[in-house]
């Protein structure tokens, strides 16, 4: 598939931006096989959160706009993921669309009119948690679309994408991709832990023994959608820690960014007068029991 995008990015970056830092060597874990350990993987993460807050605060400061699509197969760890590059910055920057099924009024519009209202303004970062390739996955393989609508978006979105880029959007497009083995593993998970079974629709249920239908799907987007100017990256998430670090250090050589100016922050005085007390109201406590 097409890894480089760098030769069109310059026509989507706003004036304001710089070439992307190099991202610190201290958030890249070493390659090794093997479960990675807690600690390594929460220290690594830790690294890339504060990596992140940087983005935030340049995207805000520059008026960059992202947009970061999220695919992949049932159980790849799409959400888990998205969970953990937002979990220590802003939803006012980083913001997450997952749009449920579309209403009988969105069906009789133009297939990507629902998708657009989201598209990131200045300072914004939209994170899709699935997208306009529903239509090139769970639409054309469970049959919620005729095979002519399936072969129209495949044709038509690289035309879309070029628009979006040229607006000025920065545009990246994640498959998560995971082996049969694991995903039976992940989904028996979702059935027999009840924080879990919230994430196991209906939906999966039938999909599950369409495997080969879903690759061929896949393979006929890539091949259709993955252009220079937004192509597809694919994540091995048969281990979710290491996919996660790893994804969240390629999106950040992605971004052109750096760190934003930022006056020095000091806590004022504080002026407490001399009879001050407690409140006297009666105020109803949570009741401590932990």
């Amino acid at each position: 598939m097409q890894k480089d995008k760098k030769s069109n990015r310059s026509e989507a970056e706003p004036a304001a931006s710089k070439a992307p830092e190099e991202v610190p060597d201290s958030v890249a874990p070493k390659a090794e096989s093997g479960p990675l350990s807690t600690k390594d993987y929460d220290k690594a993460l830790k690294d890339l959160h504060i990596e992140l807050v940087k983005l935030q605060e340049w995207v805000k400061h520059a008026g960059l706009k992202v947009c970061i699509l999220f695919e992949g197969r049932d159980g790849a760890g799409k959400g888990g993921t998205i969970k953990a590059i937002t979990e220590r910055v802003s939803p006012r920057v980083f913001r997450v669309v997952a749009l449920p099924a579309p209403t009988e009024r969105q069906k009789s519009q133009m297939y990507f009119q629902r998708y657009f209202g989201h598209l990131p303004a200045a300072g914004e970062i939209i994170i899709f948690d699935r997208s306009w390739y529903n239509r090139a996955g769970v639409e054309r393989v469970m049959g919620f679309c005729t095979e002519q609508q399936a072969k129209g978006f495949l044709m038509g979105v690289p035309l879309v994408e070029r628009a979006i880029v040229d607006s000025g959007v920065i545009l990246l497009k994640y498959w998560l991709e995971v082996n049969p083995d694991e995903q039976t593993r992940r989904l028996k998970g979702r059935i027999e832990d009840g924080r879990k079974i919230w994430k196991l629709s209906p939906m999966d249920l039938k999909s599950y023994n369409r495997w080969d239908d879903y690759t061929r799907a896949r393979d006929d987007m890539f091949k259709a959608s993955d252009s220079s100017w937004a192509p597809w990256y694919v994540v091995r998430s048969d281990d979710k820690k290491r996919a996660r670090l790893n994804m969240i250090r390629h999106l950040l050589s992605q971004i052109p960014y750096q760190e934003a100016p930022r006056e020095k922050v000091k806590l004022p005085k504080r002026h407490l007068k001399s009879d001050s007390h407690e409140s006297s109201y009666p105020v109803k406590y949570v009741p401590e029991v932990y």
